[in-house]
C-alpha cells in the first residue's frame, strides 16, 4: 500500500477527503453531502495514476473513523462505498 495522507475538507452541508499519495500530484477524493443529519458518500474518484495502491480504501476508511468519532451516519450511495460496507460488516454501527 502507497505511503498515503488524508485531509477532509468540511464547508457545511457538504465535504470531501482527500487522498495525498507520496511522489504523486495526483489525488483521491471521496465527497459527501449532508442530508437530514446523515453524510451521503456521493462519489469516491480515483486517478489511474494512483489507483490499485488502497487509494479508495483509506479514503472510506477515514470516513467510517471520523463518523465514529464525531456520531454522524454514514449512507453509502457511490458503488465503491456501498461495496465496502458490504465487505465490513463491522462498519454496521455507522451505515444509515
Amino acid at each position: 500500500m502507497a505511503d498515503v495522507t488524508i485531509t477532509q475538507r468540511d464547508n457545511g452541508d457538504k465535504g470531501a477527503y482527500y487522498a495525498h499519495v507520496a511522489g504523486s500530484k495526483s489525488m483521491g477524493r471521496l465527497t459527501w453531502v449532508e442530508q437530514d443529519g446523515v453524510r451521503v458518500a456521493e462519489h469516491t474518484i480515483v486517478p489511474p495514476e494512483i489507483g490499485g495502491q488502497g487509494v479508495a480504501a483509506r479514503l472510506v476508511e477515514a470516513m467510517i473513523a471520523d463518523a465514529r468519532e464525531s456520531g454522524f451516519k454514514v449512507k453509502p450511495v457511490c458503488s465503491y462505498v456501498v461495496a465496502a460496507f458490504d465487505k465490513h460488516p463491522e462498519w454496521a454501527d455507522v451505515r444509515a
